[in-house]
Parts: C-alpha cells; structure tokens; sequence
C-alpha cells in the first residue's frame, strides 16, 4: 500500500552546497498497515517458525553452548555486511590469548559486536527498558575500541551523515540533519514502548528496524545497531527466552532487494511489501536455525555414543569432548585448565579425536597447537566461510 506521508525533506547546507536530508514520519504508518491474505499468512508462517525456534532449547543437552558460538556467528555475519573480511573462526581464535596472529581491526570490531549484544541482553535481564538511553549504551560499547572509536560511541550525531557517494550532495540517502534528531529519537522510542496500537511483535521488530535505519542516528555503526534491535525487542517482548534469531545471513545474502526495500519505502510508504520481506526472512533464519541445532544435536551424540565404546579411556574422552562443544577451537593448554586433565593425558585423549575424525589440528606445528572441532565449527560457518582458517 503505497502513503503519501512518508516524511518530509529538510533543506540543510552541508560542505558548502544544499542538501535534501529525509525527515521520517513517525510510527506506525498511517493511514495503518494492511494485514491482507498475503502478509497475514507470511506473518502466521513467521511466528510459528519463531515458536519453533524458541523450543530449540529442547533439542540440545546444553543450549548455552549453541548459544555462544551462535551469537558469534552473528556476530561475523553483521560486521561483514558492513565491509569486514573477519571469520568465525578469527574470532575464536582471538579470543585465545595464545593466538595473537589472527587480523586485528576487523575481529577486534566483531568482538565489540558480541560485547554490544551481551550488554543489551545483561540490560534488558535488569528490567531495564528497550529504549534510547540503552541504545547509546549498546553503540558506546559496539565502538568502544578499534575502528570508529572516534565517532562519538554513545551518543546521538552532533553532524550531518549520509549513505553512498562522497559528500551529502552525491549520496544515495541523506537521513534527517542532526536538529532533528531528538524529535525523530523521542518518536521512535514512543513507537517501541506503545503498547495500546495493536501490533504484533514481529511487525514492530519490522517497521522499528527500517526506521532506524532511516534516522541513521549516530556517524557509524547504524547498520549493527539496527540490527541487534530486531532481537533485543523479540526477547524484550518475551517472543524469544534466548538470542537465537539473527537476520543478518539473509540480508547479506539478498543485499540488494534490502537497500532496494528501504529505499522504496521512504518513497512511496510501502511498509506492506518490506515487511513481507523481513517476515520471509524471519522464517527462514529461524527454520535455518533449527536445522542447524537439529544436525549439531545429532552430531554431538554420534560422537558421544562413539567415544562411550572406548572403553576406560571413554572419562577423559568425554571430558575433552564437553570442551569442545564450549570452545570448539583451543589449545591443549586451555583444554588442560577447562578440563582439568593432565597434559599428557589432554595429549593423548585429542590424538584419539584426531585419529577418528571429530577434531583436527589447523597450526601444522609442533608447538603451540590447535584443535578445530571441525563438523561443529563447519555447521556454524555455513553462511560465513568455506573452512576454518588457522593461526598465523
């Protein structure tokens, strides 16, 4: 359904020449979305794949470990849409302290990722609200080292930003000028605390994430931010117990149709198709999701059931396996800590892992080495690399 109240453009003078910068109207759309035939089932089809996903805890004898290197994977998928070249794998790998050779800028900016999500959910488990105080909290820590640090982590843009091209006058999108910044945010975190416009969570998740994305509020770090909102306002709402939707493989893999879709929007007010878009999406990142908790179940069993006919050595087995499924790349060192197993017991138990097919080494050294648990770490990659890298 196409609105003629989309907003309105500001006239701003940015670098010595006039800039169009696009002043969003408020949520929800008016004149209101239509739920017809189409979007209503697309939006029934969604949820139920999202009720199914928030069962995946069942499918898993401990869904933390899914869910650490899950949030990870996201993680890798975010901050490649935005131009970095870091894996899952580099970003374990960093988080060793024994493996400093991984590439610093961009895994350093993976890792704030994961630390900005993390501090959200931690906020959000205080009760405190979805709003835009913890908004700023979230990019102050997304910026907080590496790339970026010197863009204001925290706080709201005190300048003009824009979107492709070279400077305001050339770009593909200039969002509001900073003047209107405040009255944008003030509406904008109405529109998330509202609880009287009849919405369905999905659909708010939706139509918050474009708008923020339109308002483009702080000088970077806008895209992960704006994406980190659709799962913290699911789990906010209690749609989600845990982290475990993440869309960011699906618009990395339809890129175009997405910036196509936001565009569209701001011309033409069409929330109906763009949300058609999200809940499509949606639905197959949570059928993706337990598919995936489904094969690594599976998995973890076939190589527990394995080990268990070993015999007397099946203990010490087992225990390195339990370490595997937490840190599924680590050094014998770290093993020997987690574990609590003797070096040359820790040694002889990951040959045996070697040996039969359930972990690899990725050094190819003598010294200093490292073990992949490598059908794990290869289900977790789909989406992110073709294999895991080693140490450099």
């Amino acid at each position: 359904m196409r609105r003629r109240n989309t907003g309105h453009y500001e006239i701003t003078r940015t670098v010595d020449e006039q800039v169009r910068a696009f002043v969003p109207a408020p949520l929800p759309p008016n004149p209101p979305l239509v739920l017809d035939g189409a979007l209503q089932q697309a939006l029934e089809s969604a949820v139920l794949a999202i009720g199914r996903l928030d069962g995946v805890s069942t499918l898993l004898p401990n869904p933390t470990l899914f869910l650490f290197t899950y949030v990870r994977k996201e993680a890798v998928l975010s901050s490649q849409i935005e131009g970095t070249q870091s894996s899952l794998s580099d970003l374990l790998l960093f988080e060793l302290e024994e493996a400093p050779g991984v590439p610093l800028d961009d895994v350093v900016e993976v890792s704030n990722y994961v630390a900005a999500l993390e501090h959200g959910l931690n906020r959000l488990g205080e009760n405190f609200p979805l709003c835009n105080r913890l908004i700023r909290e979230i990019h102050g820590v997304l910026l907080s080292h590496g790339r970026g640090s010197g863009k204001d982590p925290g706080e709201f843009r005190r300048s003009q930003n824009w979107i492709g091209g070279s400077r305001p006058g050339n770009a593909v999108f200039v969002p509001p000028p900073h003047t209107a910044l405040p009255d944008c945010m003030a509406a904008f975190e109405r529109f998330l605390h509202a609880k009287d416009d009849g919405l369905p969570t999905l659909l708010r998740a939706g139509l918050a994430h474009l708008q923020f994305e339109t308002i483009h509020p702080f000088l970077d770090g806008n895209g992960r931010v704006g994406r980190l909102l659709i799962t913290l306002l699911l789990c906010e709402a209690g749609v989600l117990r845990a982290p475990l939707l993440y869309l960011s493989l699906y618009l990395k893999q339809n890129r175009a149709t997405y910036y196509d879709l936001l565009n569209h929007v701001r011309q033409t007010g069409d929330w109906e198709e763009w949300l058609a878009f999200f809940l499509e999406g949606v639905r197959l990142t949570a059928t993706g999701a337990v598919s995936a908790a489904q094969r690594i179940a599976r998995m973890f069993q076939d190589d527990r059931d394995h080990i268990e006919t070993t015999g007397r050595r099946a203990g010490s087995l087992l225990r390195l396996h339990e370490v595997l499924k937490a840190r599924p790349i680590i050094s014998l060192s770290e093993v020997c800590n987690r574990a609590n197993l003797s070096f040359p017991a820790v040694s002889s138990a990951m040959e045996f892992l070697v040996q039969h097919g359930i972990a690899r080494e990725i050094t190819g050294k003598r010294r200093n080495r490292l073990f992949v648990y490598d059908q794990y770490l290869s289900i977790l990659n789909e989406g992110t690399e073709e294999a895991p890298k080693g140490a450099n």
